[in-house]
């Protein structure tokens, strides 16, 4: 989740904040060199696996079923043709034209440096350089594969190209896939969500278009999916995990409120600790005047550092009288503020402003700020859980959401934040390719007084929620207000036992009983050995691995170690919630 940005104090040199640099780039600033090659070295292999997969139909697979159906596919789609059909089929091909891709791409790029107050240099860059890789890709394609168009009549010219791959399906899936991914990752309004789904559904009808005209063979429509999907996540990776690209540096704005003036708390008063990366004046000022509007005046507004990112500043409000704490950041500023809240009984109102924001999202908070403080202050106070963890090298500290080791921690060291604050949590989709070479581990799990058990696993999530980005349920019997953790222990074997492991988290079912102690929820008739997924409910629980490996608390990466002891303190956080309907 987002933390504070390290920042130089202003006046250790007699110098101000350091200021960005003229005539350097905002986006490639510096590792231009580096940046290139993670987009170049990539792109080489995407050619080569888009020509072997053309050589491959088109050679010894030619004979092999489903490519000799092909055929019947596309007279079928001759077979139906009627007007309308074809007016719509027309305007789907047409969203996929050249012209129309190179306009739209120029336009989006255009409004993403004009329209929004900080131009969006990486996003316009990341949409340029994706649709332009999958063309240069389909033209390497289409030079070193022969393959003639069906033998229907066609409703367009047909090009002096291959009939593989798709370049209309591959343009469209780069641009309208591309966009997709930014409406997700930038705007926060609810009606992202069908926007998005509209522009993901524009490649698979500009496809469908195109063999309904007669243009392409089926196998050429998926192999355009396929270079234009490519394209957009090594584009992506390069530009929003690569730690060699520099951002922006962020103005300071020093510890002060939302007006620039310190303010004096008084006992009774409340505190509004934000993170200065995530949280602007303009959104500080809407937050004040929400507040005031609830009755709670002259809130002080105290921002987190690179040093404390948040349980000094919680800490410090309590000691000096405040009934009230208000934290706006992602789960690590939340986190943070929780531990010292712990067992001291002030209310907290947690304001989502970060990335993966999984409390708020298990809450069922909103996740627009000004929504979420509005309905919390118009709520009740509730009693939530806090977990209790430590660990070599980890001092004795509280997490709220989740915290675990291996595959998941090795993820979140691999996103970078300038990808996070870019992106959004599409970031950690694209760090996870990074992580999945991380090696099975062998650990022994204490649970309360039971004996211990030894397993292998990939990842093992302790958690006090069991939802996660995307609405997927990892640990489908978690609630924050049970007095009790759960435990995923996640170890499957090969394409068989992730594709058995996703089946169970996708499904995310509640079991009507909340599970004992020892239970393990796993698909009925199996043991433990070689089960992918095992789920497990606990008080107290010791972890000891074989070797170090990468932890995570809420969400940000902490040092690698091979211990971790968690325990649950029920209640011990109270939280501000809105209203339920009934």
């Amino acid at each position: 989740m987002p933390t504070a940005v390290p920042e130089r104090a202003a006046g250790a040199t007699g110098e101000g904040p350091e200021a960005v640099r003229p005539g350097r780039s905002s986006v490639l600033s510096r590792g231009i060199g580096r940046t290139v090659a993670r987009i170049g070295v990539p792109t080489v292999c995407q050619a080569a696996l888009m020509v072997g997969f053309g050589l491959l139909i088109t050679g010894p697979a030619r004979n092999v079923w489903p490519l000799t159906v092909e055929d019947n596919v596309n007279e079928g789609f001759e077979r139906m043709r009627t007007g309308p059909l074809t007016t719509l089929s027309y305007l789907g091909s047409e969203a996929g034209n050249t012209l129309t891709v190179i306009a739209i791409t120029l336009l989006s790029c255009v409004a993403l440096l004009l329209v929004p107050r900080l131009p969006m240099w990486r996003q316009a860059v990341f949409l340029a350089v994706a649709v332009s890789l999958q063309s240069l890709v389909f033209l390497a394609v289409t030079e070193s594969v022969d393959r003639t168009r069906p033998d229907v009549h066609r409703l367009d010219a047909s090009p002096p190209t291959s009939s593989y791959t798709s370049g209309h399906t591959g343009a469209a899936t780069a641009l309208y896939a591309g966009l997709a991914v930014l409406v997700l990752s930038r705007v926060r309004r609810p009606w992202r969500w069908p926007l998005a789904g509209l522009l993901f559904l524009v490649p698979p009808a500009v496809g469908v278009a195109r063999l309904y005209r007669g243009m392409h063979h089926p196998t050429d429509v998926i192999g355009g999916m396929a270079n234009g999907a490519l394209s957009l996540l090594i584009v992506g990776r390069a530009l929003f995990t690569d730690r060699s690209v520099a951002a922006v540096p962020s103005p300071r704005t020093g510890h002060t409120d939302a007006t620039g003036e310190v303010e004096e708390r008084e006992p009774g008063s409340t505190a509004v600790i934000f993170n200065p990366t995530v949280t602007g004046e303009a959104a500080r000022e809407k937050l004040r005047r929400i507040l005031e509007q609830h009755g709670h005046r002259a809130p002080a507004f105290i921002e987190t550092t690179a040093d404390d990112p948040g349980t000094g500043q919680a800490a410090g409000a309590v000691r000096d009288g405040a009934t009230l704490v208000v934290v706006c950041g992602g789960d690590g500023t939340v986190r943070a503020a929780a531990d010292a809240l712990a067992g001291s009984g002030v209310p907290l109102v947690v304001v989502p402003c970060g990335t993966g924001n999984l409390l708020a999202r298990n809450l069922g908070l909103p996740l627009t700020p000004a929504t979420a403080l509005d309905a919390a202050l118009s709520g009740t106070p509730h009693r939530l859980d806090l977990g209790r963890i430590e660990g070599d090298g980890l001092a004795p500290t509280h997490f709220a959401a989740m915290s675990g080791a291996g595959l998941d921690a090795a993820m979140l060291e691999h996103t970078d934040d300038r990808a996070k604050s870019a992106v959004g949590w599409p970031a950690y989709l694209l760090a996870i390719i990074g992580s999945l070479s991380t090696p099975r581990m062998r650990l022994t799990i204490r649970l309360d007084e039971a004996p211990a058990l030894h397993r292998t696993a990939r990842m093992v999530l302790v958690a006090n929620v069991g939802t996660v980005q995307g609405g997927l349920t990892l640990l489908p019997a978690a609630r924050p207000d049970d007095g009790l953790l759960d435990l995923l222990i996640l170890d499957p074997r090969g394409p068989g036992g992730w594709m058995r492991a996703l089946g169970v988290l996708m499904r995310g079912r509640r079991r009507n009983s909340r599970p004992t102690t020892m239970d393990t929820l796993v698909p009925e008739g199996t043991g433990t050995k070689g089960v992918p997924v095992e789920f497990r409910t606990f008080r107290r629980a010791e972890l000891t691995f074989a070797a170090p490996q990468s932890r995570e608390l809420d969400g940000d990466p902490v040092s690698h170690g091979r211990r971790l002891t968690a325990e649950v303190r029920p209640g011990a956080l109270t939280v501000l919630l809105p209203n339920r309907e009934k």
